[in-house]
């Protein structure tokens, strides 16, 4: 039995379900709409470990429906950078106290946002000698927070033109990282904490139906004008971490 305030229930299955519509639309950015606003009801310690469930399973449906799309060459190119970063991200998750792991978090979700709402499109190509620092730093967001889709996504998009296979591909690379995190967080004992399957497969159907509702409006509606409302809900979330992680003592 999950033993826990309805409200806060309630709360966690909107947020995961408005965070897989994102998803379904964009390919990516679950995880870094979902973790902030998760990080106010659950220690990041839990509700990390907790999305990497619903990432497996998002990541199944997206990846194995486009594989055919992907771009082998750019996956490979990030994989040695991504394992190094992942590495030295779960290393921090494990002995870096909660209030500098919210602080982190929320300084990266706001700079994002910000940057999200404020860049202008930009679609000249870049060098593949990006992959180092994509790699490195992706790959630590996503052990820290599973928040490495975006730093993925603005890599890919100046190196991948077709938007069916970038978005082909960034599903692939973050299920491909999801098993690897599922690999370090079992032997790190994320898994044993109370409570964590139970609740992640109870919310588990929210995030099925949000992956469905996203892919199905994918076709039908401009992504860019939903996911500017979710920025400016992020920025709000994400500084009200920064205040969070300030005044915990």
């Amino acid at each position: 039995m999950i033993d826990l305030p309805w409200l806060t229930l309630l709360s966690a299955a909107l947020i995961v379900t408005v965070a897989y519509t994102v998803y379904g639309l964009t390919g990516f950015g679950a995880a870094i709409i979902a973790i902030p606003l998760l990080a106010h009801f659950f220690p990041l310690r839990f509700a990390v470990p907790m999305m990497l469930v619903f990432d497996l399973f998002a990541g199944l449906l997206l990846g194995l429906k486009n594989r055919k799309y992907l771009d082998r060459s750019e996956l490979l190119r990030l994989l040695p950078f991504l394992l190094i970063g992942m590495a030295v991200g779960v290393t921090l998750l494990v002995r870096v106290s909660e209030r500098w792991l919210l602080m982190v978090l929320g300084l990266f979700v706001l700079t994002y946002a910000s940057w999200s709402l404020l860049r202008k499109a930009v679609t000249a190509p870049i060098s593949s000698r990006w992959a180092m620092p994509a790699g490195m730093v992706g790959g630590a967001f996503t052990a820290l927070y599973g928040t490495g889709g975006p730093v993925y996504m603005i890599y890919l998009a100046r190196r991948l033109p077709d938007k069916t296979v970038m978005r082909a591909t960034i599903g692939v690379l973050i299920f491909g990282t999801a098993l690897i995190r599922l690999a370090l967080f079992t032997g790190s004992g994320f898994y044993r904490q109370d409570g964590l399957l139970l609740l992640a497969f109870a919310l588990l159907p929210c995030a099925i139906l949000g992956y469905l509702a996203g892919s199905h409006l994918h076709a039908r509606m401009p992504a860019e004008r939903v996911i500017q409302a979710v920025w400016l809900l992020l920025i709000a979330g994400s500084t009200s971490l920064l205040w969070r992680g300030l005044t915990m003592p």
